[in-house]
């Protein structure tokens, strides 16, 4: 967690000195300080601050983690994996339904949703359902 820290105080300060630049360049080219940028990465920097403060705050209330010593091993952190199915086709076949509805509305062919909407649904119930019956079931 110590690391993340870090990476969110460097990218704060690096976002500090965008803002400054980009306000001083701004004014420059327009004469003006362009607001509306200036400010969102201005809100940047309160972002990156907001999230390392907050990991702070965990870090101090917690044990030290195995990523943050020395001496830590992967497998002092390595937790459940879960379970996994390598025969399975429903995740292919749900990606496949979501990919076309998600196509189908980027381009100018939104009757193509309501074909791909009814694959999803059914890819879903059988992901879902898969070790409720068959030769699988538990």
């Amino acid at each position: 967690m110590r690391s993340n820290i870090v990476v969110l105080l460097v990218m704060a300060a690096y976002f500090t000195l965008a803002t400054i630049a980009y306000a001083i360049w701004s004014d420059i080219y327009f004469g003006a300080v362009e607001p509306i940028g200036t400010v969102a990465i201005g809100l940047t920097v309160m972002l990156s601050l907001f999230i390392a403060f907050y990991l702070y705050s965990g870090m101090r209330r917690t044990a030290e983690l195995p990523e943050d010593r020395l001496d830590g091993e992967i497998s002092e952190d390595a937790g459940e994996v879960g379970f996994f199915s390598p025969w399975s086709w429903w995740p292919l076949m749900l990606g496949l339904a979501s990919g076309l509805a998600f196509l189908s509305l980027a381009v100018p062919g939104w009757w193509l949703t309501f074909i791909a909407l009814p694959f999803a649904v059914v890819a879903v119930v059988g992901f879902v359902f898969e070790y409720s019956r068959g030769a699988h079931a538990h």
